[in-house]
């Protein structure tokens, strides 16, 4: 995968569930962290990623075939 290594695990999981379309308050209860925490992991996967907002990040993980 590449560029996903440069994520941690929770930082993965987080990527996964912003890409099936959950909100942060949504992943924060199927994760069981805080909504700040979603937040902040979202704010690190853009960094890292170099992508600017989330609909940016759903249409990367498409065109890297991340998800079909």
């Amino acid at each position: 995968m590449g560029a996903l290594d440069a994520l941690t695990d929770r930082e993965r999981a987080v990527f996964a569930l912003v890409v099936a379309g959950r909100s942060n308050p949504e992943i924060a209860r199927e994760l069981s962290i805080a909504i700040v925490t979603v937040k902040t992991h979202v704010g690190h996967i853009l960094t890292k990623l170099k992508i600017r907002d989330r609909v940016q990040l759903v249409i990367w993980a498409f065109k890297n075939n991340i998800v079909s």
